[in-house]
Order: C-alpha cells, then sequence, then structure tokens
C-alpha cells in the first residue's frame, strides 16, 4: 500500500467520525479529489478524454456538497490546476489544499493531504528522470 492509499484510507477512516454537514462534506470532497489527482498521475496514463471526464465529474459532485467558504476557495484553485496543468500540476495544487483542509476540517485531514502532496512529488520527480 503507497504512502497515498494510507492518506485516503485516513481520510475514510475520519468520515464516519465527522458529524453530518461541511465539514463531512469536507472530508468526502477532499477524498474524492486525492482519488482523481492520483488517477491523474497512473502509468500508462489515462486517456486524455478520460481526465478530462473524471475531472468534470469531480467538479459536478463538488459543486453539490456543502463545504465551508476556505475549503470550497481551494477545491476551485485546485480544479483549475488540475485542468491547466494535468499531472505535471498535481503536487502543486495538493500542496495548497493543505492549509484550507486544516483550517476547515481538521488536523488529521490536513495531514493526510500533505501526506499524499509529498509522495505525489517523489512521483512526478522519479517520473521525469
Amino acid at each position: 500500500m503507497s504512502d497515498g492509499d494510507g492518506a485516503q484510507g485516513a481520510l475514510l477512516e475520519l468520515l464516519p467520525r465527522a458529524a453530518r454537514g461541511p465539514r463531512r462534506d469536507g472530508v468526502f470532497a477532499l477524498w474524492l479529489t486525492l482519488r482523481v489527482a492520483e488517477d491523474l498521475l497512473l502509468d500508462p496514463p489515462l486517456a486524455e478524454r478520460a481526465s478530462r471526464r473524471r475531472l468534470q465529474a469531480l467538479e459536478r459532485r463538488l459543486s453539490s456538497l456543502t463545504l465551508p467558504p476556505p475549503l470550497r476557495r481551494a477545491f476551485t484553485a485546485t480544479l483549475a490546476g488540475l485542468r491547466n496543468d494535468g499531472a505535471a500540476g498535481v503536487p502543486g495544487v495538493l500542496a495548497a489544499l493543505v492549509a484550507p483542509a486544516r483550517e476547515s476540517v481538521g488536523a488529521d485531514a490536513g495531514e493526510a493531504v500533505q501526506r499524499v502532496a509529498r509522495a505525489t512529488r517523489a512521483q512526478t520527480a522519479s517520473l521525469s528522470r
């Protein structure tokens, strides 16, 4: 199991403990976003059309959730970064999610996002060599 899988598991463990409402929706949104972001780094990569559709589906799903304002703003920037930069932008956009996740959902969620950001940074560095 990779570090990213462990972080996703940590978010899934937080889900039942979070009270219904914006905090729980925030944990769910983080988990969905991490899944899509990590899928952009698959080797061999997904077809461009499949990646585009996954991002569109993520955007639709996030729009229906009640998210805390800092997290909603961060997801807007994250989606734009993933759409424009693709796999190369994954580490940067995930790193930008750490602080809003900590502030809105809690330290555990922020730590999980930070672990995935570090893992994707290492993965993209090894792919570019």
